[in-house]
């Protein structure tokens, strides 16, 4: 009686869980999924469950492996000279049977790709309430970038839980009179580059080893890193970057470094424009945790991708941003970012000015990281379990200064009520501790 009155407890326990399923199909949402994910599995109210679409098959198994997790569900989507369109009709037919077949409480989606925008729609369809991490970026232009504004503000439109970066994000979707509940979380990338770090910082032979794949670095040369795969650049403004890259190639005092994105409309310009320059190393993809080591040693990042620019601050890397727009503006009111466009003039200044002056680099990369402290992804898991949450604050990495994002979070402060945080001070705690000039 007592063994079976048992099993009907444990039983009760096992249905009264949360079932989560976790959409993601690109190498991005995998780095930023993974650290949530891992912090799902081990909240014993949740049973976490994973389906990835193979938005990018080969680059998505790296980042699993290296955060040990394993996929409940793999769909197979990509087919060659794929639309957007076709993407989108495929992603639909192949999600939709798993909802039907999983029936999770709710689905959790990240950031802005295709997957997520059709994961989340779809879950919509079935009124099956979806979570959006990394919630209110914008932009302003639908097209910039494309399709990447659009399909965020349709999952932000759907969502019930939105879990915002930044109290910057987090404004944006009150501005919006959404429906969902906003949490300002932090990043969970920070979450996943904090853990990299460590795990490279405490292991001497496999810090050697990720070295000896960048053997062909010299030494006395410092390095810029370049990455760049928006749809927004294919076509006349790879060719922009490239023309940039080819001048800045001449110079005898620095080495250039680009793993270079698989997608067609990357790989062949920029085989094309730069494969003979002696002095550009153009690499396959990397694996993240080879990808981390790279940035600790680089000295400068020129790229167009949004993780990157959300992660170098932590390292005290300056970045060059390629486009014209960026929807995470916090990092360049922060002096870490700087917006040059595709522009080859621009570019070519942007990096000779961090490459010359010694001041400027060292201000750029003293700034506070606005994105994250390493915690999301529990506040995050407190707020699905209905646990009280804390705000994501910026902690100013200069003493007796808030800096430009600081001194704007804390207006912001004003009218964003919360209780002591578990996760970091308040901005209205620092303040007080400034001087008085030093708060005008």
């Amino acid at each position: 009686m007592c063994c079976a009155l048992k099993l009907r407890e444990e039983g009760i326990i096992a249905r009264q869980k949360i079932k989560i399923l976790s959409i993601f199909g690109t190498r991005p949402e995998a780095i930023k999924m993974a650290p949530l994910v891992k912090a799902l599995a081990a909240e014993p109210g949740i049973d976490s469950q994973i389906c990835v679409t193979g938005q990018h098959q080969s680059m998505l198994k790296q980042v699993l492996d290296l955060f040990d997790l394993k996929a409940d569900c793999t769909l197979d989507v990509m087919t060659p000279h794929q639309t957007l369109n076709s993407l989108t009709a495929a992603l639909y037919a192949a999600i939709d049977p798993v909802l039907e077949r999983v029936r999770p409480d709710r689905v959790l989606v990240h950031g802005d790709t295709t997957s997520a925008m059709v994961a989340a729609m779809a879950a919509f369809h079935r009124r099956i309430p979806v979570g959006h991490v990394e919630a209110g970026l914008r932009t302003g232009d639908i097209y910039s970038p494309w399709p990447e504004e659009m399909n965020r503000r349709c999952i932000d439109l759907g969502a019930d839980m939105l879990f915002a970066p930044t109290l910057e994000s987090r404004q944006n979707l009150l501005d919006e009179r959404l429906q969902g509940r906003t949490f300002v979380t932090g990043n969970t990338v920070i979450d996943a580059l904090q853990m990299t770090a460590q795990r490279i910082e405490q292991d001497a032979d496999l810090r050697a080893s990720l070295d000896q794949q960048f053997s062909y670095l010299q030494s006395g040369r410092k390095v810029l890193l370049v990455t760049g795969h928006r749809r927004e650049n294919f076509g006349e403004g790879f060719l922009d970057i490239c023309k940039a890259l080819s001048h800045l190639a001449r110079r005898a005092d620095i080495q250039i470094v680009y793993p270079v994105h698989l997608n067609p409309n990357v790989i062949g310009p920029i085989t094309e424009q730069l494969g003979d320059l002696p002095n550009v190393h153009l690499i396959k993809p990397l694996d993240y945790l080879a990808f981390v080591r790279l940035m600790q040693r680089a000295h400068v990042i020129l790229t167009d991708s949004g993780g990157v620019q959300e992660e170098a601050p932590s390292l005290g890397k300056p970045v060059l941003v390629m486009r014209d727009v960026t929807e995470r503006p916090e990092a360049v009111a922060a002096g870490t970012v700087r917006l040059v466009g595709t522009s080859p003039d621009s570019i070519i200044a942007g990096v000779n000015a961090l490459f010359d002056d010694d001041l400027l680099w060292r201000r750029c990369s003293l700034a506070a990281n606005p994105y994250g402290d390493g915690k999301a992804s529990a506040r995050i898991v407190d707020a699905l379990m209905g646990r009280p949450v804390d705000d994501f604050i910026v902690v100013p990495a200069l003493p007796g200064s808030l800096g430009t994002v600081g001194a704007s979070l804390l207006a912001m402060d004003s009218r964003t009520p919360r209780s002591a945080s578990r996760y970091a001070p308040s901005l209205t705690t620092i303040a007080s501790k400034l001087a008085p000039t030093d708060r005008h």
